[in-house]
Formats: structure tokens, sequence, C-alpha cells
């Protein structure tokens, strides 16, 4: 299995993801070749924390422009995590409601 920090890039913290964390859901860029079960494991060895469901989308470069020319952001993956019930969340997140 690849390391866990190698699958999970970032956190995203927008005010939505804020809003789903009362849901018990966080939103992680992730690896764009990692799998459902993958990103659960990751999820549970990084923050010690068990994952009910795991959904991912591709998300597609957003498309810039430099005057004449024309280019593209990178493709990413994003995956939202589920908690169970009886998980106590994600510390990393906590600080910041």
């Amino acid at each position: 299995m690849r390391d866990p920090h190698d699958i999970i890039i970032k956190p995203i913290i927008t005010e939505d993801t804020m809003d789903k964390m009362a849901e018990r859901k966080y939103t992680f860029q992730v690896d764009r070749r990692a799998n459902k079960s993958e990103i659960k494991k990751a999820i549970e060895k990084i923050f010690g924390v068990k994952v009910k469901k795991v959904n991912t989308i591709n998300m597609q470069g957003k498309e810039k422009r430099m005057g004449i020319h024309v280019g593209r952001r990178p493709n990413w993956k994003k995956a939202i995590v589920t908690l169970t019930e009886d998980s106590k969340g994600i510390e990393f997140f906590e600080g910041m409601q």
C-alpha cells in the first residue's frame, strides 16, 4: 500500500465544506489514481477515525487565459468522507469553525 500522506493531498476548506461538517462530512483533495478503499484506509490511519462512506468526484481544471494564450489548470480528484456516528471527528477541522 502507498503512504497515506501521498493519497491525501490537502483538505478543502470553503463555506460549503464547513457547513457539511455538522453532518460529519469532510472534504479532501486526493491523488487522482486513488480509489475509495485506499482513501478510506488513509483517512483512518492519518486521523484515527472510522469512515462510514467515501464519495469521489473528478474535477475538471478551469480554463485560464493570459492575453491571447489559453491554458488549463490540471484536473484533480475530490473526496467527501462521511464518518461514523461514534467517531470523534477530525481535530484538524475543529479549530476552524
